[in-house]
């Protein structure tokens, strides 16, 4: 669904250009002005992560919180009814969300844990406040641990050697990470996002090729695969 996201966000954009311009030709009158409309700002974009988004914990919180937050300003429910409503709910969503996710993903987590083992001791690339680029040219790749905290990594395995499966293990905490793979090895990405989001756009799966586990935690941040 990710591919469609355009063709979303330009039937939202054609709805309200529609609204404006019966609204200006008086063929009806839809007050886009609403007590609380400033709430779509979160509620649209929510909505549209939903459907596109693989990762959809961060869009199901950030929808939560506009429709509240929209139910307050129409005086549905009260500020304070808000705040005991919402902090709840994001505790469960963020409690099913790792429940789900252990239990549909425990395959792939025995593999992560058994090729963490192979990550050397200079598998470490850390990016606090700063920022890393790492080209791995004409070496073997055993796996990384990648940190990104208030900064970015990109790493660059176009040249890499894979000789068997791996893993990399990326935190990105207010920080982005990319990751620019080679194109004789497969990509599974294992994905722990809380308010960020993990994407992979490699497609694709060939048996006869080595894989690339990436283990993807982001919080308040991102990582790209390509």
């Amino acid at each position: 669904m990710k591919k469609y996201s355009g063709i979303i966000w330009g039937l939202v954009l054609i709805a309200i250009g529609v609204i404006i311009a019966g609204n200006s030709l008086h063929i009806f009158n839809v007050d886009l002005f609403f007590d609380g409309w400033w709430t779509l700002f979160i509620i649209i974009p929510c909505s549209i992560g939903l459907l596109t988004d693989k990762d959809k914990g961060g869009s199901l919180i950030g929808l939560l919180v506009g429709v509240l937050l929209l139910l307050a300003c129409q005086n549905v429910i009260d500020f304070d009814m808000f705040w005991k409503i919402l902090v709840p709910t994001i505790i469960i969503i963020c409690g099913l969300t790792l429940v789900f996710r252990s239990i549909f993903g425990r395959k792939i987590k025995e593999d992560i844990e058994k090729l963490n083992k192979k990550i050397g001791e200079d598998g470490t690339i850390s990016a606090v406040f700063s920022e890393q680029n790492i080209s791995c040219n004409d070496q073997e790749f055993k796996g990384n641990n990648l940190s990104a905290i208030f900064g970015g990594i990109e790493l660059d395995l176009r040249n890499a050697k894979i000789k068997e499966d791996v893993v990399i293990n990326a935190t990105s905490i207010f920080g982005g990470i990319e990751i620019i793979a080679s194109d004789d090895v497969n990509i599974v990405l294992k994905s722990n996002s809380v308010f960020g989001g993990a994407e992979n756009k490699r497609d694709g799966k060939n048996e006869k090729k080595h894989t690339v586990y990436v283990n993807a935690t982001c919080i308040f941040g991102g990582l790209e695969i390509k």
